[in-house]
Order: C-alpha cells, then sequence, then structure tokens
C-alpha cells in the first residue's frame, strides 16, 4: 500500500510481488517507488497510480535493501544470496 501522509490513508493497493516487502525507496522527486521483495523481484512503481511499470530480476534470495544512488541513475540491492546488486536504472539491467 502506498499512503497519504497529510490524509493517513490508503491511496493505492500495489499488487504485483509474490512475497512480503522488505525494503522500500523512493526516487528524488518521489514519482517512483522501488521495492524489494522476498519473491526475489525488485519491482519500480509509478507513484501516482500504482501501476507496475517493471521487474528487475537476478538476486537467487530475497531483496532485503534497496537505495538509490544521488543522481537516480542507479539502484543498489541487497539480498540475503549474499549479493549487493548494481542496476542501471536507464536500461534496467544489473550491471553487477
Amino acid at each position: 500500500r502506498l499512503w497519504d501522509a497529510s490524509t493517513g490513508e490508503s491511496s493505492h493497493v500495489m499488487s504485483g510481488h509474490s512475497g512480503e516487502v522488505y525494503a522500500v525507496a523512493l526516487n528524488a522527486d518521489a514519482s517512483l517507488v522501488y521495492s524489494g521483495s522476498d519473491d526475489n523481484s525488485i519491482r519500480e512503481w509509478d507513484a501516482m497510480s500504482g501501476v507496475c511499470l517493471r521487474t528487475l530480476l537476478g538476486h537467487t534470495s530475497y531483496v532485503s535493501s534497496v537505495c538509490l544512488s544521488n543522481d537516480g541513475q542507479c539502484l543498489y540491492s541487497g539480498s540475503r544470496d549474499g549479493t549487493v546488486g548494481v542496476w542501471d536504472l536507464k536500461e534496467g539491467s544489473l550491471v553487477r
């Protein structure tokens, strides 16, 4: 769910992950939401509509943390598989 901080009410239910969500990050203007889940995926969401824009796959265990670079070009993810993923958000690809 995405909550409206000014009203305290749910503004969207974001459906897509098949497991629990452990990590969330917003881009600088809060237009995009990134979520990491125990389904081993990261999803990119449109914050206004709640629509999933894409799914990033590459971890073999649950995603426990997500963080955006200062310029918003890269996403970093930590996983229980013992790896840190570096994602190129322009391409939607795992760099390392």
